[in-house]
């Protein structure tokens, strides 16, 4: 699993997570959880993780669709 995105803001990982799953390609969310830890303020981001052989395709459709991707 690699890294394709991360971001604080809900609805960037929907979004990103929903562009995704259109080319299907399988994401897994990291850290969704957190928000007992941090006291549900927001500041840990949440993580969008994909196979190693999709990062690529992952990376421009999120590029391609105004999101950076994580290097």
């Amino acid at each position: 699993m690699k890294e394709v995105f991360r971001s604080n803001d809900l609805t960037e990982i929907a979004f990103a997570t929903a562009l995704l799953d259109g080319e299907d390609i399988e994401v897994f969310q990291l850290d969704v959880h957190m928000s007992a830890i941090e006291g549900s303020i927001g500041v840990l981001p949440r993580r969008l993780m994909v196979r190693q052989e999709d990062h690529f395709l992952a990376a421009a459709v999120l590029r391609d669709n105004g999101l950076t991707a994580s290097a």
